[in-house]
């Protein structure tokens, strides 16, 4: 049986949870902490007909949408109440700004939870390649957790992430397994992009026992262990030279930016080997922004 609930933190969050009638981990879902980053909201959306039908064994809590009035706005990146990006605001503060309070909700829901994922993918100026996230600056069991359930996903890279910001790395620090997935591009979406993700989310429920099953693990996915995230100090116009899932060597030459009238204000090369994650698909680059990730 489906129960629907809502949260309130700076706006309301609508979600759904489902519990199997034998014992199991209590697993969160979220999708939509960006608004623009469609294909995780519409796996998440479509996630409740099956648990809807599903024999179970735990507890599965689903937040599909966190940033709404991102997605009415087709704002990239931002929590429209306050203009921040509501993926830096964890673990939050009931007392602070409209994100920030949301985050502090969500964080509430992580504490309950034995593992959580969250769903993203590809906001309206990213290309990129489908890859996942795994804690790495937590304590060592709660990595080599989210490790082993990221190895049943179909992406073919998992980034051992040394971060300290984002809603799983918060939930990691605070002793929650938990994994990002990025799946999707430009802020567009494709069917078979959501049945990726679908398909990901049953691998992982039967890895983690919510369903019966056995999810094998993807020996092609390979580890990085960091990614780099290239960027410039100065706005420019951006002129890649490699597309999202390339694999590069160092030294490669990535790109470049001009100015308006054509002089090379930077070269973007690669500081070691790696696959371009992601990367700027627009030709506006401004200052500081993500030009490429690369891991």
């Amino acid at each position: 049986m489906i129960e629907l609930f809502e949260i309130e933190g700076g706006v309301t969050l609508r979600g759904y949870r489902t519990s199997g009638s034998r014992p199991g981990p209590h697993v969160l879902i979220t999708a939509g902490i960006h608004g623009s980053e469609y294909p995780g909201i519409l796996a998440a959306r479509k996630l409740r007909a099956f648990l809807s039908q599903a024999d179970i064994a735990g507890t599965v809590t689903v937040l599909p949408l966190c940033n709404p009035t991102a997605l009415k706005e087709r704002a990239k990146a931002i929590f429209p109440e306050d203009g921040k990006n509501l993926n830096r605001m964890f673990p939050g503060n009931p007392e602070g700004s409209a994100s920030e309070k949301t985050a502090w909700a969500i964080t509430q829901l992580q504490d309950e939870a034995d593992f959580y994922i969250d769903l993203h993918g590809g906001d309206l100026f990213e290309k990129l390649t489908p890859y996942v996230y795994v804690p790495g600056n937590c304590a060592p069991e709660v990595t080599t957790t989210a490790r082993a359930a990221a190895q049943v996903l179909s992406v073919p890279v998992r980034v051992l992430s040394q971060a300290s910001t984002g809603a799983y790395n918060s939930a990691a620090l605070r002793g929650t397994p938990s994994i990002l997935i990025e799946r999707g591009a430009c802020g567009l979406w494709e069917p078979e992009e959501v049945e990726a993700y679908f398909e990901d989310l049953k691998a992982l429920f039967a890895h983690l026992g919510i369903i019966d099953g056995k999810a094998p693990v993807n020996t092609a996915q390979r580890e990085a262990p960091f990614a780099t995230y290239l960027s410039h100090s100065e706005f420019g116009l951006w002129f890649p030279r490699v597309k999202a899932g390339d694999d590069v060597l160092k030294g490669d030459l990535l790109g470049h930016l001009e100015d308006f009238d054509g002089a090379v204000l930077a070269q973007i090369h690669a500081p070691h080997d790696g696959r371009i994650l992601y990367m700027t698909a627009t030709l506006s680059a401004p200052a500081g922004c993500d030009l490429v990730a690369l891991g």
